[in-house]
């Protein structure tokens, strides 16, 4: 598989131990849905899609080499490729990391872990630093932006179970 990501600690968020010198963000929530049915959303881009970002994926699924482009209001582009996806009977997830021309430098994970009957915990982990001028002369900003986003995914993952 060909990866050309930007960083060199590709999978780290498969794993949780996230590399040094980057910004951290991790969030969890319980969802009232099993994990078949969130991960129908989470693994077919239906979570990005949710949180308004319009994936434009060269697979409807993520696996690894998959490459996607998340647009956010109609101008910001942000190229991403899977590096890691798993998918059994108590997990399902991937991570994907930033391509040339993203915003930020680092990866995500989205990951699905079976909590029960119907019952399954979701967690967004993420590292990054800035990637571009104009997301370093915004650190602030871009800082707001992603915490934002990351609270969307968890937000927007609960709601999976109140469709179900």
């Amino acid at each position: 598989m060909d990866l050309d990501v930007n960083y060199p600690e590709v999978g780290a968020t498969r794993r949780g131990d996230l590399p040094p010198g980057y910004r951290h963000l991790t969030r969890t929530a319980d969802l009232d849905a099993s994990l078949a049915a969130a991960a129908a959303v989470l693994m077919t881009w239906g979570l990005h899609e949710r949180c308004g970002l319009h994936p434009e994926a060269t697979e409807p699924r993520a696996a690894p080499g998959v490459r996607v482009t998340l647009r956010f209001a109609g101008v910001l582009r942000i190229p991403c490729q899977v590096v890691w996806a798993e998918e059994d009977a108590e997990h399902a997830g991937f991570g994907y990391g930033s391509l040339p021309s993203h915003p930020e430098t680092g990866e995500a994970a989205f990951l699905l872990e079976a909590a029960g009957a119907d019952r399954t915990r979701f967690t967004v982990r993420s590292f990054s630093v800035p990637g571009t001028l104009a997301s370093r002369l915004a650190a602030p900003v871009t800082r707001l932006l992603q915490a934002r986003a990351t609270d969307r995914f968890a937000t927007a993952m609960r709601a999976v179970g109140e469709r179900h």
